[in-house]
């Protein structure tokens, strides 16, 4: 998939990443808790030259280098293509980032542990002359948010859960947007969308009351006409993660939401026990809270992450979620005339 028609130059500053890539895997099993990588792999395919796991770890299908090869083929940097609990680097780990920085590759993280913070690794990227970039880095200077309503349209996708489709779906309605010659910018909010756009603010790694402001801040004023299609983050039924879903939330003040949903998952990633609210009650919750600081906000449609099916059952399953919902509903993956209407949807009705 091309990113340049889902993201477009901008006042935000723009990272200065060491490129092409070697994905990291380290011995993550559950792809889920790679979806780093595969983001990377997905929406900057031209910038990734191969994968590197350990035992144990997933496979994104792309070519097995170890970082001599990679180095050798042109990779600049080693990027950790894992978001995991508490995004942390297990001490098993180092050996392989050691290698990286020692075969001449720069290291790139998103993780909450920071890679300046850990001396073995500062001091094999002094003596072989590296950089260990950190971009769950938010800017200096954040401010407490304002609830003043700012210029310009914005989409919010929210979900029921983490990890099921909320980056892949910003991606993808900025792209259709653009492509409708609508004026649209896709807004990273965490460590995967900021490695693919190349700008943005990891909202999780926010003093908590900051995090609406660093929302306002993530989306300012625009022209009237210019959509901003924020990428969301955990979800507000989440036992952990809803602090930053809310913050998202009231600081980004949505015009729309398009919920996002994997059909099929019964409970809360990684917390066993904790229901999945339905699609209904997110989109009610949603709403209810939205509306204190956007009393428009409205629910343009739900997204459906339809992977598992083939696509005879995905369009089935979409067509009967879209009659039931009273809502467009699509696989922004599948596109197609589904994706088409929930676009129209979130554009709202022609002036």
């Amino acid at each position: 998939m091309s990113l340049a028609t889902a993201c477009s130059n901008d006042a935000l500053p723009m990272l200065d990443l060491p490129q092409p890539y070697l994905l990291f895997l380290g011995d993550t099993a559950a792809p889920a808790y790679a979806k780093t990588a595969f983001g990377l792999r997905d929406w900057a395919s031209e910038r990734c030259l191969g994968e590197y796991a350990l035992p144990g770890g997933v496979s994104l299908g792309m070519s097995a280098l170890t970082p001599a090869q990679a180095r050798a083929a042109g990779a600049r940097a080693m990027v950790i293509g894992v978001a995991n609990v508490g995004g942390v680097i297990p001490a098993h780990w180092l050996p392989a980032l050691l290698e990286a920085l020692a075969q001449g590759l720069d290291l790139v993280a998103g993780m909450h542990a920071r890679l300046v913070d850990i001396p073995a690794l500062r001091e094999q990227a002094s003596r072989h002359g590296r950089r260990l970039i950190d971009v769950r880095e938010p800017p200096p200077g954040l401010p407490v948010a304002s609830g003043r309503k700012r210029s310009g349209q914005r989409l919010l996708t929210v979900g029921t859960d983490c990890a099921l489709g909320k980056k892949y779906t910003a991606l993808s309605l900025a792209r259709a947007m653009r492509a409708l010659g609508v004026d649209a910018d896709f807004r990273a909010s965490g460590q995967t969308g900021i490695l693919i756009a190349g700008r943005g603010l990891p909202m999780d790694a926010v003093v908590s009351d900051f995090a609406a402001g660093a929302a306002e801040w993530l989306s300012p004023d625009a022209d009237p006409a210019h959509w901003d299609v924020i990428e969301g983050q955990g979800s507000l039924s989440h036992p952990a993660y809803a602090g930053v879903a809310l913050a998202l939330l009231h600081g980004s003040q949505p015009d729309a939401i398009v919920v996002c949903h994997e059909p099929g998952r019964r409970e809360v990633l990684g917390y066993p026990g904790y229901a999945l609210p339905s699609i209904e009650e997110t989109i009610e919750l949603n709403l209810l809270l939205g509306r204190r600081t956007n009393p428009a906000i409205r629910c343009a449609g739900v997204s459906l992450n339809t992977a598992h099916l083939d696509a005879d059952a995905a369009q089935a399953l979409i067509a009967g979620e879209s009659l039931r919902l009273g809502l467009p509903v699509a696989d922004p993956i599948r596109g197609g005339p589904a994706l088409q209407a929930l676009v129209r949807s979130c554009l709202g009705p022609a002036p």
